[in-house]
């Protein structure tokens, strides 16, 4: 772990202010919020997926197709 410190240096904040302008130009200001919504209930599922609960979104998405 030392070594991959040594080698990849400490993420400062001009490096995350160069990330974010990045983002930004390759997606555009209007498209950003529609990625994180899908990173939100992408992470949202695979919570309730790993905690094995059944009233799930994608759960109930799959039973209403099923009638």
């Amino acid at each position: 772990m030392n070594s991959l410190y040594i080698t990849l240096g400490a993420i400062g904040t001009p490096e995350i202010i160069l990330i974010i302008a990045v983002v930004l130009l390759l997606f555009g200001g209007k498209k950003i919020p529609e990625l994180m919504k899908g990173l939100g209930s992408g992470i949202k599922e695979f919570k309730n997926a790993a905690k094995g609960e059944e009233n799930a979104p994608a759960a109930k998405k799959e039973e209403e197709t099923k009638e």
